[in-house]
């Protein structure tokens, strides 16, 4: 299968696909017509095969059938593609032409509305997810500090109670920055001083 899936890529892509630069480059315009009519018969018949490879994969030799129906397509003996062109496609379209044109502004209609609907309610989806995001993100990142700040003040107090003798103890004020003695220290002191 790999095989034949390969196969198809090079005669009914790339082999296709070269001429028709070919015809382009030349400015020839019956072999721009003709390599055309090919490509508007393979888009019909790749959009035919995404539904026929679903119910008719199990087929013995379908995979080869597609294989030789490209080549009928590509044979400038049978000419198929411009054969199908101008007894089916052509006609087809011709009549459908008015019907199909205006079935494909409504689309473009539709698809724009719809794309702007969607874009506006995607960003919308994106701010709410921002704000819910950094809103959490903020509240992790305070809880986060908050458990630090625990953390430093109890290894502080944990410090000082051991660096500081009991009997002392630590007063903050703007005017003094050493430690005062307690009253009992001071008493124990002054007394020793008197005698």
């Amino acid at each position: 299968i790999c095989c034949l899936v390969f196969s198809r890529l090079i005669f009914g892509t790339l082999y296709p696909a070269y001429y028709s630069y070919k015809a382009v480059k030349s400015k020839d315009i019956k072999e721009y017509v003709k390599w055309m009519m090919y490509w508007i018969i393979f888009a019909l018949f790749t959009t035919a095969e995404t539904f026929t490879d679903i119910f008719l994969c199990w087929f013995p030799f379908y995979y080869e059938l597609k294989i030789a129906f490209v080549a009928w397509l590509l044979s400038p003996y049978t000419k198929g593609s411009s054969l199908l062109y101008r007894k089916f496609v052509h006609p087809t379209l011709s009549s459908k032409e008015k019907e199909i044109d205006d079935c494909l502004v409504q689309a473009k209609d539709r698809s724009y509305d719809a794309l702007v609907h969607f874009g506006k309610r995607g960003l919308n989806v994106a701010a709410t997810a921002a704000v819910m995001a950094a809103s959490k993100g903020q509240g992790a990142l305070s809880e986060r500090l908050r458990s630090f700040s625990m953390q430093d003040l109890s290894t502080i107090r944990g410090d000082s109670s051991s660096t500081v003798p009991p009997s002392v103890t630590v007063r903050t004020s703007s005017k003094q920055s050493h430690p005062k003695p307690s009253r009992s220290a001071s008493e124990g002191t002054g007394s020793s001083g008197k005698h």
